[in-house]
This record gives structure tokens, sequence and C-alpha cells, in this order.
């Protein structure tokens, strides 16, 4: 059969229906076999392999399962609206996966250092700083600072910079000279910010659009990488990482400018919020016509469940000066207070009871349990999102109303 963008739509009508017969049939053999497929593909020593390799050694054990490696390399060089939809057979594996009762392992072996910040551990703690291509980390008297500089699209979020994150958390956790993690994006050269900060903007709109936002290497690493190192800390099965920052270490949250979308998400996992008066956040993923990530989950603790709704469900923006913002921030102040604050916030973060003490709060305030169940959900919802035709009708706008 032609490549999707070359069917018509008798050929069209057919792909769909063999693609709903066969994922009838996954959903068939997962229900029945996902605890003991988790169980082989994670395997009974903890290794860290990232989501997407996970996924193509599911494809050796049962071929068709999910797609292989040559299907997905096919899939990468469509745009969005042209690929033939083999993410969502992924979304549906790991949906029953993390279901499954192995499903908290997979999750677990998702917060194991990755190869990258084991190799640079030493130079970091030889010289307390790490530069990569978009996202630095440095270490200043037991401070981890993290600055993002996505130049190009001011500071959106892709597969590159949420690699190049996790390295950074992870390194923050792993040296024990580390005891708080500050976070901040750079100072913009972008014309229209040129000379301001900015935090974050959200998934990179632009390369979804072009296809180049994979589901399983962005979206759910995503969430079930950084974030959650970010928020639970590593984990650490052979009791290597310095005991006393097992439960994770906190985190302190410069706000600049904006934090849209991902960047609200991000800003929720964070122990300390530090807002910038101009700055505002805004959730505008229902009317991009996806799911916010955990936003759903978590946002709601927050602001209560009438106010979240009005964001997550009516795009309601919130700007720092408004009365609410106090629910998403612990100080709001103009720029020439932010490194006084930031030095208060580390000082008051900087206690071994603040770390015993935010270990409780996120066990029992969030269990992995829960998050597990609802990245179940998410996987499929997400998933099925990122392929259904209004949103693709959007996107497909979008690249060609760039291309004029």
């Amino acid at each position: 059969m032609p490549a999707p963008a070359d069917r018509n739509p008798d050929q069209q009508s057919r792909a769909t229906a063999a693609h709903g017969h066969a994922r009838a049939a996954r959903r068939q053999l997962l229900n029945a076999q996902a605890d003991q497929l988790c169980r082989d593909i994670v395997g009974e020593s903890p290794q860290r392999r990232s989501l997407a390799d996970l996924s193509y050694r599911l494809a050796d054990l049962v071929p068709g399962l999910t797609p292989n490696r040559a299907e997905m390399e096919r899939e990468r060089g469509r745009r969005q609206a042209a690929k033939e939809g083999f993410e969502i057979d992924q979304g549906i594996a790991y949906s029953a996966l993390l279901r499954s009762g192995a499903g908290g392992d997979l999750l677990r072996s998702q917060r194991l250092p990755t190869d990258e910040a084991r190799s640079r551990l030493p130079e970091f703690q030889r010289t307390g700083v790490v530069e990569m291509p978009v996202v630095s980390v440095r270490r200043t008297d037991g401070v981890a600072e993290i600055t993002v500089a996505n130049q190009r699209y001011l500071n959106a979020e892709d597969e590159p910079l949420g690699e190049q994150l996790e390295v950074a958390v992870d390194l923050a956790l792993l040296d024990p000279g580390v005891r708080v993690g500050v976070m901040r994006g750079a100072v913009m050269e972008h014309p229209r910010y040129a000379g301001r900060r900015v935090f974050n903007s959200g998934i990179n709109l632009t390369l979804l659009c072009a296809g180049q936002i994979p589901f399983l290497g962005f979206v759910m690493q995503r969430e079930m990488g950084y974030l959650s190192k970010i928020q639970r800390g590593l984990w650490d099965p052979r009791q290597e990482v310095d005991p006393t920052a097992r439960g994770g270490k906190p985190w302190v949250a410069v706000v600049d400018g904006f934090a849209i979308g991902g960047g609200m998400q991000l800003m929720l996992t964070f122990d300390y919020v530090i807002g910038l008066d101009t700055a505002y956040f805004t959730l505008p993923a229902a009317r991009e016509g996806i799911v916010p990530g955990a936003a759903n989950l978590r946002l709601g603790r927050l602001l209560g469940p009438r106010l979240a709704r009005q964001v997550l469900l009516g795009g309601r923006r919130i700007a720092a000066r408004d009365p609410v913002a106090a629910l998403l921030c612990d100080v709001v102040l103009d720029e020439d207070g932010v490194d006084d604050a930031v030095d208060d916030a580390v000082h008051a973060m900087d206690n071994p009871a603040v770390v015993a003490n935010r270990h409780m709060l996120t066990a029992f305030e969030e269990t992995e349990d829960q998050f597990r169940g609802y990245l179940a959900e998410f996987a499929e919802v997400q998933v099925q999102r990122l392929y259904s035709r209004d949103v693709l009708h959007r996107l497909e706008q979008q690249w060609m109303q760039r291309q004029r």
C-alpha cells in the first residue's frame, strides 16, 4: 500500500480498518501477557534503558506487537499528519505495561541515572560545570544551577532539550556536593525578547507539526524521566546514591517571562517557585487539542478543583500579579529582588529536615501507584489525541502557513 500521504480514500479506509483489527488483537494479547512482557523487557538487573529502546525490545520479543526500529525510522521522516500512526501501538503497549503487576519496576527504571550523566559526573565533580548545547549546569556552594538556553525556540521543549535536562538533573542528584537545585531560563537573543529571560514556552509545536516530537522519546520520557527525578529523586536499587538524598533533593524554580504548557507543568514539580511580577502561567493544551502532561493529576492540589478546571479546560491565563498566583508561586517580585530571593530560598531549602519532609510529602501526596495509574491512562489518551483529526488538521494548517 502507498505511504499514508499518497493513499486514495479507499486505500486509507482499508488501512484504518486493518489497524483497528490489529490493535484489537494487540490489546487482547497485552491483557493476557503484559505482566510477563514487562518483566522480560525491564529485566531483573536494573539498567537504564530509554522507553524507545524498551519498546524495540518488546518488538523483538513479539514481532508486530509494537513497531520495530526500522518502521519508526521511516515514520520519523514524515510530518505528523503524514505518519502511519505506529506510535499509537506504542501508547497501547505502554498503557498495558504500566497497569501490569510489573509496571512499578518499569516506572522506577526510568529514574535510574542516564549513561551520559554517569560519564559526565567525574568532570562535574572536578570542575563544577557541564555545558551542553542548550542546557548547562553549574555547582556553586552546594547549589546546582541549571540554565536552559534553547535560543532558537524561546526555550520550547523538544527531544534534545529533554535529554539534556535529564542529564543536568541527574548530575545534580548524583553529586553529593549538591544540596539544592535551581532552574532558570537564560537571557534570550530572539529579537522580541532580546535581553530578557524566559522560563519555558512548552512543547515545540513547530517540531510537532514536522513530526519531530516522538511520543516515547519526548512525551512519555519527559514524565517518567527528568520530571519524576525532580519530584522523587533517583531510583537507587544498589544503594549507590548518597543516602541522605535517596528521596531527592529540594528544587527551586525561577520563572521569568512565562511558563506556558510544559513550563507550567514543570513548575508543579518544584518545592519553591519564585515568579517575576511580569510573568504569566498558562496551560493551552485543550486549545491545542492535547493533554497537558500530569497537570490534570497535580494542578487541583494547588488551585482547587474549580480554578484548576478553568486553567485546564478553559485555558485561563494567570498573571503573576493575580492574587491566585500565590497558589502557584511562593514569592512574586520584581527583577531587582530575584538574586536575594534565590539566596533566601536556597538557604531555607538547604536543610536535612526539608529533604526528609519533601520526601514524605511526595510519597503520600501523590503515591507512586497514583502516578503510575495516571500515566497508564495518559499513554493511550495522549497518543490518540496526537493522531486525532482535529489536532492533525490544526498542525497541517500551521505547516501550510509556514510554507507560504
